[in-house]
């Protein structure tokens, strides 16, 4: 199998007919062997109903069902886990992705590992695209990964990139900078968007905070996964630090000055800071005892 195209649908049923039919049309144009993955994500209307009739007409597409939402970073992952293809496309289901834009990301997989889609003309609104920009910003500020659109789902990957791929929380959207820090090469290259002309997106701005907790999840993961100590005990000689400048207060009030020191806040916030650090340190030999007995098992 050559190229797998992995497609993730919650309530697409106006998207995802057309979508089928121009996908095939590009797919037969290339001649290459190819699958097209369906991955359902617990849709409520008729989205299931077509990909069933979809899928009984053409032999290469395939549906899998999940019982219920969970989001479209674990139906991407279940897209990847079944498919064969010795190249992995990815795309939206509503129909803003074009089809017409895989063979030149195909070609791209010649010169890099993983090529990302640029929707240099994006047709959404101005919301979600100030907010993209601040993911991107934010993705070339943790990571060092210089993408123009780290959020769109076009792409294509060379299937061992993904093989080992853990997704988790809305991390589908960060899936180059994992990539990237892996030691693959990353690219990307402009694609076509469109307009949505059916459904209705599932983009909200309670996804911001969620996008951001998982970046910060995916840079604690990626810089001191295997190095816990480093971070936490960082943290905890900082707080002893500061409880040990507020000591030297006290004292310098006690036997310099002659003040009682017995009943200052001062006194609680230094046993307060002294211990948190100690904690804190003592939380990073637990985590690198954790890890070490993970890897050996």
């Amino acid at each position: 199998m050559e190229i797998s195209v992995v497609i993730p649908s919650y309530n697409e049923e106006g998207n995802v007919e057309r979508l089928y039919m121009e996908l095939a049309t590009v797919l037969t144009r290339m001649k290459k062997s190819h699958e097209i993955l369906f991955v359902d994500d617990g849709s409520s209307d008729g989205t299931v109903g077509k990909l069933e009739k979809i899928a009984k007409h053409d032999k290469s597409v395939k549906l899998i069902k999940h019982g219920s939402n969970k989001g479209q970073t674990a139906a991407l992952l279940t897209g990847f886990k079944v498919s064969r293809g010795r190249i992995v496309i990815s795309m939206d289901a509503d129909l803003q992705n074009d089809p017409s834009d895989i063979p030149k990301l195909v070609e791209g997989l010649e010169k890099a590992d993983v090529v990302c889609g640029w929707r240099a003309d994006r047709k959404d609104s101005f919301g979600k695209r100030m907010a993209s920009k601040l993911n991107n910003f934010l993705v070339r500020r943790f990571f060092g990964l210089s993408l123009h659109d780290q959020g769109c789902t076009l792409r294509a990957y060379k299937s061992s990139a993904i093989k080992d791929l853990e997704l988790h929380g809305e991390g589908h959207r960060y899936i180059p900078a994992m990539l990237s820090v892996k030691g693959h090469k990353v690219i990307e290259m402009k694609v076509k968007h469109h307009e949505r002309k059916s459904g209705k997106t599932k983009y909200g701005l309670s996804r911001l905070p969620k996008g951001f907790l998982d970046l910060i999840t995916l840079k604690f993961l990626t810089s001191y996964g295997s190095r816990p100590i480093h971070i936490f005990g960082a943290a905890g000689f900082a707080l002893m630090g500061l409880g040990f400048l507020g000591g030297v207060k006290l004292l310098y009030d006690k036997y310099v000055l002659g003040h009682g020191i017995g009943s200052r806040p001062l006194l609680i916030l230094v046993v307060l800071l002294v211990l948190l650090g100690m904690q804190f340190i003592f939380n990073g030999l637990l985590a690198e005892l954790i890890i070490r007995t993970r890897e050996r098992k």
